[in-house]
């Protein structure tokens, strides 16, 4: 047995890559036909149910307004009422039929139950159930000193997006519906500063994977991955829920760029409307895949290349121990006291 499994292990990771190559012409012929199919038979949403997660910012937002443009009817979640509020004008303006603005936290299941079901008894149905909610990170992981805010990394990236679907699943059987859930390349792509954001992530995809077969297609479900976009927290700021700011100066000082959150929305909303089982922002992220599979130590010697650090290292302060600003007291350390993730709030009892 160990002679064989040897022998496979030289014959069949060449042997694969051989196979891919041939067949890769035949492949990429399906692709261009599924593409066409689903470009002539996209999905019209005018009137249709759209319940967006994760509405108040960044790719939320700018999903909520493409969807709106399509004339549907929208549910826009988050925990910030008054930003929603914003948001809905908006996409009204855009041309939303109907937007009602629910205010609820997705990592508790009550509250994922609650605006689903206050959505089914005013409209009826649900079409599709859109999941941005998300939480990233840029320390790494060994300055760590508060650990408290491991949990809440991990509960918004994952169970804040598993509870609404297990909350909708039963009225987007009855409708046919798609669940389109925003996921990133970091769930495969090794990257620094980002261990357990890319531990959520990688959850999130197995989850829904093995979700999509488990449905046998009467709910179909889109998959959108992003590389870098610009937003909120590559803007040098990471808000939470209820206005709380986390802010850390490192971030604030570096210019950062990145794909149009604008773009992504719309390659979104185009893809789930074209019943795309796969969305990618951008696609040329996928040929890191080929190598983390087949050439683990070229895919590593390539992103210390790519990521090279010069001198001092920079990394968030958040949960680090330290201040985040001069002057700033230890008990500031993760956001204000404003924030549900305070010391104060959590003796009594996210981003999106």
């Amino acid at each position: 047995m160990d002679l064989m499994n040897s022998l496979l292990n030289l014959v069949v990771p060449p042997a694969s890559m051989v196979m891919m190559a041939c067949a890769w012409p035949g492949l990429t012929f399906i692709r261009t036909c599924e593409w066409i199919y689903g470009y002539f038979n996209t999905e019209n949403m005018e009137d249709k149910v759209v319940i967006i997660t994760g509405a108040s910012s960044g790719i939320g937002e700018q999903i909520a307004y493409e969807y709106a443009k399509r004339k549907a009817k929208l549910v826009l979640v988050a925990r910030r009422d008054q930003r929603l509020r914003v948001i809905s004008e908006n996409a009204r303006l855009m041309g939303a039929n109907h937007v009602m603005i629910v205010a609820a936290d997705v990592v508790k299941e009550d509250d994922c139950r609650r605006f689903v079901t206050e959505t089914i008894n005013y409209y009826g149905s649900v079409d599709h159930l859109v999941l941005t909610t998300s939480l990233g990170h840029t320390f790494y992981f060994e300055e760590v000193t508060d650990t408290s805010v491991f949990p809440h990394i991990l509960d918004i990236n994952f169970w804040g997006n598993v509870y609404p679907t297990l909350a909708a699943l039963p009225y987007l059987h009855q409708s046919n519906g798609r669940i389109i859930v925003n996921a990133s390349v970091e769930n495969w792509l090794p990257l620094p500063r980002m261990s357990l954001y890319a531990s959520a992530k990688a959850a999130l995809i197995n989850f829904f994977e093995s979700l999509r077969f488990e449905l046998s297609d009467e709910v179909g479900i889109t998959i959108a991955t992003h590389g870098w976009v610009g937003m909120e927290m590559t803007r040098g700021r990471l808000m939470l829920e209820e206005g709380a700011e986390m802010q850390w100066k490192e971030e604030r000082e570096v210019h950062v760029s990145g794909g149009p959150v604008e773009d992504y929305a719309r390659m979104i909303v185009t893809g789930a409307c074209r019943g795309e089982a796969y969305v990618r922002f951008s696609s040329w992220h996928d040929i890191f895949l080929l190598y983390r599979t087949f050439a683990p130590n070229l895919l590593n010697w390539t992103l210390r290349l790519l990521i090279a650090q010069n001198g001092t290292r920079r990394t968030s302060l958040v949960g680090t121990g330290r201040p985040l600003l001069e002057g700033a007291s230890p008990t500031k350390l993760l956001v204000s006291p404003a924030s549900p993730y305070s010391p104060q709030h959590s003796q009594q009892q996210k981003m999106e």
